[in-house]
């Protein structure tokens, strides 16, 4: 039998291309993946401005600290400044 003949056979007997992994299906999980790897780098850009985002207002809250610690600054302005860095 002949490589076209094979195919012939193969094609009746609904043994295509893909058969074996789903056929149709393919389209979902290609797109399932590509999400997953959207999803992963987004989160992962948020983590990293998250955490400069922090890291600026914790400095800041430690100036605050030390200024209201030596004295520069009263009771109540330490506390509206406080609650405007959050």
């Amino acid at each position: 039998m002949n490589a076209h003949a094979l195919d012939v056979l193969a094609r009746s007997h609904g043994w295509d291309h893909m058969a074996g992994w789903g056929g149709g299906w393919m389209w979902l999980w290609g797109t399932l993946m590509m999400l997953s790897w959207v999803v992963i780098i987004a989160a992962a850009v948020w983590f990293v401005l998250r955490a400069n985002r922090d890291g600026t207002t914790g400095r800041a809250r430690d100036v605050l600290d030390e200024r209201f610690a030596s004295g520069e600054l009263t009771l109540e302005e330490y506390r509206e400044r406080r609650e405007a860095l959050r």
